[in-house]
């Protein structure tokens, strides 16, 4: 699959302010560019201290899916391990994963973090396709979300060395 081209997003998703309308413009803006063949879902996880062990559902595009999930999933696996996951097929979790839609076979997830560093949350994004992500897409969407002010995290989250692959 060619690389996706995140720079146009960037003007579009400007406006930080952490709120849920934050979130639903940038998987709006996401789902517009990339919806179709390598995009089947997309999303935010959002972790609360009153259920610790779960991630609730918050805004996405373009169906409904699991909620609350617990944190043995691949969106459970990255926020409790701080880093961006790529999910090369979904077979490769086995027992542990999540199935909200049978079709999917890959995914990235991104983690979102507060300025004290603790994880808020995850972005997830779904495809239909084996292998429709890679350590570029984990990257800029790390970015993104910093450049939407929806992660405090720094630069050295983009780095693509960090990405854990399955």
């Amino acid at each position: 699959m060619p690389a996706r081209d995140y720079a146009p997003l960037l003007d579009a998703l400007s406006r930080p302010d952490g709120s849920s309308d934050s979130m639903q413009r940038c998987v709006d803006a996401l789902w517009s560019a990339f919806a179709g063949p390598g995009l089947s879902w997309i999303g935010f996880y959002l972790w609360n201290a009153g259920a610790p062990d779960e991630l609730t559902l918050g805004p996405r595009r373009d169906k409904p899916a699991c909620s609350p999930i617990g944190l043995h999933g691949a969106c459970g696996r990255c926020w409790s391990s701080r880093r961006p996951l790529v999910v090369t097929d979904v077979a490769h979790l086995g027992a542990g994963y999540i199935a909200c839609d049978p079709r999917d076979r890959s995914e990235v997830v991104v983690p979102l973090f507060n300025p004290d560093g603790s994880c808020w949350g995850v972005l997830d994004a779904d495809s239909h396709h084996p292998s429709a992500f890679d350590e570029f897409d984990a990257a800029s969407l790390m970015r993104l979300m910093r450049h939407a002010g929806l992660s405090a995290h720094g630069p050295e989250a983009e780095d693509p060395a960090l990405v854990e692959i399955v």
